[in-house]
């Protein structure tokens, strides 16, 4: 016997649970997308400061599901402390002027640090399930 729903009727409470998560859990997906994307841009045009921001953006998102004083959040502000502690943030300057040594030194320095920063974003993204890196649990090791 076939079972129709009646459209008429609301969905029951589990099922509008379900809808939201799978509604947020998208939306997260597609914020961190986009803000990745302006991570990469950034990176490429050599704009620490604003990599960086984007960067603190992406942990606001995914630090929300980490306990605070927890691991990850230990790790993050120790990543920050070393990039706030190499000096100011800016844009790599390209052109005629040769720039101080030091300069490029920090600046050299700086992208490391916002390099493992974002590695370290990017693999908490994936540990939590949000990433491109997922593993189902019921996966086995072998094919």
């Amino acid at each position: 016997m076939a079972y129709y729903k009646d459209m008429n009727t609301p969905p029951s409470e589990d099922v509008t649970q379900q809808m939201s998560k799978i509604n947020s859990a998208g939306l997260i997906n597609a914020t961190l997308e986009k803000l990745w994307l302006d991570c990469y841009n950034s990176m490429a045009s050599s704009n620490l400061s604003l990599w960086n921001k984007k960067l603190d953006a992406i942990w606001v998102v995914l630090g929300g599901d980490c306990k605070e004083g927890g691991e990850e959040d230990k790790e993050i502000t120790a990543l920050d402390l070393k990039i706030y502690e190499s000096g100011p943030l800016s844009q790599i300057k390209r052109g005629f002027e040769k720039p101080h040594a030091t300069e490029l030194g920090n600046k050299a320095l700086q992208y490391i640090l916002l390099k493992k920063k974002s590695l370290f974003l990017r693999r908490l993204q994936n540990k939590q399930g949000k990433g491109t890196a997922y593993k189902s649990e019921d996966d086995d090791d072998f094919e």
